[in-house]
């Protein structure tokens, strides 16, 4: 709205108005406009949660500390989705495709955990809307995605031409292309339509792995908001200089003609993320729930997709993929013990792999790793995994140097 409203006045010499030309203002702006909007409508969206009983449901787990956060307001993500958004209307160009994706997976990804938080408070359980939808909400942002990065004409590399490539570490150029994988098709055009197909099933993939992940790190208190605010500020530094022409070929990284407009994006969501931990840091005063969750991790996973760094997601979003993973060894270990020798066994004292730091260890317990005896305090686990967040992030931006 007002990156519109100053390009009305840009045949005047008013002062300041050529500041709207500039990504890093407009960013800037979008970053305090959200942090403010966090702090100062989140405790009026806090109270009217509380007014509506919306309180997590809470099963006993024998963590320490657990029981004490039944009746909690959840749902917060609204304060993140809020406080992202509304800068991005008024600071952004809402004809760049890149922004419009943004959105649009924000408030798609929003409406999915909205429905599934929403199942919760209704019938008082923890299941909420079931896996399968979820998933199939998850592929249907991959598709749109996807698709649109394909058909697009806004959508091209820096020589102008469509094509499905991406970044990769430890090689030279760092430049990978899709096509290239199906090169062995005699028809060129064949060989492209696939190699796009190909890069589609990669970005839905990628959207439904790290929603999921970032949905099972929102255990304790701060955890999931810390981790993606670190996450984001690395995706906004690609982003920056990925849309910098100079930069990116002084860097001898990929450039994306328009993706500098993300910059905006990504600064509102990190603003919006450090106000929500202002009343999510330990003890929290409200959960994010499936609705901030779900969210979190489709922004993540889209914006790394549109600005070409999908493949370095398995690092820069690595504590995201050791709680998806440590849940499916627990489960596949369980199954697989409880039918050879007739009781389920485990790896960890528990899972997600936060609350395996958590939870003491019980000697009598069939655990493979039963380690550390006594559980750590959840504001320690937490900052310890923002510690390791920023350590990841660091080596993401690493590798792209070493060649």
């Amino acid at each position: 709205m007002f990156y519109w409203l100053f390009q009305l006045f840009n045949d005047y010499d008013f002062p300041g108005n050529n500041l709207m030309g500039y990504i890093t203002f407009r960013a800037g702006i979008s970053f305090v406009i959200a942090l403010i909007v966090a702090l100062t409508f989140g405790h009026s969206i806090i109270r009217r949660l509380q007014r509506m009983q919306i309180g997590e449901e809470i099963r006993s787990l024998g963590l320490e500390g657990q029981m004490q956060k039944k009746g909690t307001p959840t749902m917060g993500g609204i304060i993140i989705i809020i406080s992202t958004l509304l800068p991005c209307l008024l600071m952004g160009n809402l004809e760049n495709i890149y922004l419009i994706l943004m959105i649009v997976a924000t408030l798609w990804m929003g409406a999915i955990g909205f429905l599934d938080d929403y199942r919760k408070i209704k019938y008082h359980n923890k299941d909420g809307l079931r896996g399968e939808y979820k998933v199939i909400g998850q592929i249907g942002l991959g598709l749109l995605i996807g698709i649109a990065m394909w058909l697009s004409p806004s959508i091209t590399m820096g020589n102008g031409v469509k094509s499905p490539q991406t970044t990769i570490p430890f090689v030279k150029n760092n430049n990978f292309n899709y096509e290239w994988l199906t090169s062995w098709i005699s028809d060129p055009h064949a060989a492209e339509v696939l190699g796009w197909l190909v890069f589609v099933l990669v970005v839905i993939v990628v959207v439904t792995a790290v929603s999921n992940g970032a949905n099972l790190t929102d255990g304790i208190d701060g955890l999931c908001a810390g981790t993606s605010a670190i996450i984001s500020v690395a995706l906004l530094i690609m982003a920056y200089l990925g849309g910098n022409v100079i930069y990116s070929s002084y860097l001898n990284i990929m450039y994306i003609p328009g993706s500098e407009e993300m910059v905006v994006f990504a600064a509102a969501f990190i603003g919006a993320l450090v106000g929500f931990l202002w009343y999510n840091a330990f003890p929290a005063q409200v959960f994010m729930g499936d609705t901030g969750s779900l969210t979190l991790g489709g922004i993540i996973a889209v914006f790394a997709i549109l600005i070409r760094k999908e493949l370095l997601i398995p690092l820069l979003c690595l504590t995201f993929f050791l709680e998806d993973l440590s849940v499916m060894m627990q489960v596949s270990y369980f199954k697989f013990t409880k039918k050879r020798y007739g009781e389920g066994r485990r790896i960890f004292k528990m899972t997600p792999l936060h609350h395996h730091f958590q939870k003491d260890a019980d000697p009598a317990a069939k655990v493979l790793w039963n380690k550390p005896i006594n559980g750590i305090p959840e504001s320690k686990i937490t900052i310890r995994f923002w510690i390791v967040g920023i350590l990841l992030a660091c080596l993401t931006f690493v590798t792209l140097k070493i060649r």
